[in-house]
């Protein structure tokens, strides 16, 4: 069974850096597609950017697009976030869904991680 588990959280100013990891502590994500949410106080769970495990599929929310990347391999998948602002500011999960395509809804997905804070200074 697969068992995100994120690392990489903190504090940063607006403007700055941080880079997400996610690893599993069971099966490798090998065949998942991988996704990263976040969830602020008051607010709905929401995708942030997903990779599929086949070819390049790849999925953005608008508001992280050119800011963040999310890469994999079979072992982990990273998030780098760069020109963070306030609003990114959120507990972000990594998650796998065991599905062929691309999917959006937290629904879709299997596995969760705990979560890691980030929090974005102005």
């Amino acid at each position: 069974q697969v068992q995100p588990v994120e690392s990489g959280g903190g504090l940063v100013q607006a403007g700055g850096s941080l880079r997400l990891s996610c690893a599993s502590s069971g099966r490798t994500f090998a065949g998942y597609i991988m996704g990263w949410f976040r969830q602020a106080p008051g607010k709905e769970r929401e995708l942030v950017a997903a990779r599929g495990w086949i070819g390049s599929t790849v999925y953005y929310a608008d508001s992280v697009k050119g800011r963040f990347t999310i890469s994999r391999d079979y072992a982990k998948v990273d998030l780098q976030m760069n020109s963070l602002k306030p609003e990114d500011t959120a507990v972000y999960y990594c998650a796998a869904a065991g599905s062929y395509w691309l999917v959006t809804t937290a629904a879709a997905y299997d596995y969760w991680g705990q979560g890691t804070q980030v929090t974005v200074s102005s």
